[in-house]
């Protein structure tokens, strides 16, 4: 059946596709689709629905449950994105904390919120801490911008980490950190970054926003700019290629992974994990398996250098041509 077919292509590169989950129930679906784990688990939810900070206990007693679900599958933990359009009853914004903003999704939210509550993160940080005892455990910080942001956070993880030690209680067997890329400023420091990150992950929903200065929640603007446009694509291509360099992973997690000629475009620019919803796997997947994709990374260059508005044209008659399966 499709759900245990690997997602290789016609040429046998292996493709890794990960779900994005928030909730407990939505960990099955890497039974049900067959995926390789759970790319971006959003931790967030918990605290959305809870009338009060959630205790250490119920947060680890989560985080244990969704391990354990995914068996020997990884699960890609994201601190905890709140504020912005995602505030806490319990946090008791005031004006001059969000700075009254205009516009949430570019304001006082996800890292910068953790930096400067860091009680928040602290009890976070010791529930997956605790939740991981014998485990891998992936993490990563959402919203940074500079490389001290990261830092920061796993500075704050390690403290937590130490406490652990001290206590004589089972630590993680390993511990993996990895940082989002949505905000333009970090590409700029990746070379900086990378030597201290085990893994990236592109977050597209957020990034194209802002590379775009378009609120993608205004009709005006939904449709007037394109995941094939050649900024994108050029932006997205030259973070592969750095992170090639420093044999960093990197992952791309948002919409744009889960449409299949997106998907496409995404591994011809060099790209090789996605992950996308649960039902994005199967047509994503059917997608990879009619791929020839040493091609389609030559057809990219020649793409990359014409300027029109969107490569969408080009890239549908390439597919076309292939045979590959994007309906």
């Amino acid at each position: 059946s499709r759900r245990d077919a690997a997602p290789i292509t016609r040429d046998d590169h292996r493709i890794t596709l990960m779900v994005n989950a928030g909730l407990r129930d939505d960990v099955s679906a890497i039974k049900q689709t067959g995926a390789d784990g759970i790319g971006l688990f959003r931790t967030e939810f918990q605290f959305l629905v809870s009338a009060t900070l959630p205790q250490r206990e119920r947060q680890q007693r989560l985080y244990r449950d969704v391990m354990e679900t995914a068996g020997d599958k990884p699960v890609v933990f994201r601190t905890v994105d709140i504020g912005g359009d995602k505030a806490l009853p319990y946090l008791h914004h005031d004006a001059a904390d969000s700075g009254g903003d205009e516009n949430p999704a570019m304001g006082w939210r996800a890292i910068r919120v953790a930096l400067e509550r860091p009680g928040l993160l602290k009890v976070q940080a010791r529930a997956l801490l605790e939740a991981a005892a014998g485990r891998t455990l992936h993490v990563m910080f959402p919203m940074i911008a500079e490389p001290w942001e990261f830092e920061e956070a796993r500075a704050l993880f390690e403290a937590q980490l130490a406490i652990i030690k001290s206590n004589g209680k089972m630590q993680p067997k390993q511990i993996s950190y990895g940082s989002m890329l949505e905000v333009p400023a970090l590409a700029e420091c990746l070379d900086m970054l990378l030597p201290k990150i085990d893994f990236l992950s592109i977050g597209t929903n957020d990034l194209t926003q802002f590379l775009f200065a378009a609120d993608r929640s205004n009709p005006k603007l939904a449709e007037r700019y394109d995941w094939l446009s050649t900024s994108i694509l050029r932006y997205l291509k030259r973070i592969v290629d750095q992170c090639d360099i420093h044999k960093v992973p990197v992952t791309v997690c948002g919409e744009m992974g889960g449409r299949p000629l997106e998907a496409m475009a995404l591994l011809g620019l060099g790209v090789e994990r996605l992950s996308i919803t649960p039902a994005a796997i199967g047509p994503v997947k059917a997608m990879v398996r009619t791929l020839p994709l040493g091609p389609l990374r030559e057809e990219m260059n020649g793409i990359l250098g014409c300027c029109q508005r969107s490569t969408r044209a080009e890239l549908s008659d390439w597919a076309l041509q292939h045979a590959v399966e994007i309906a």
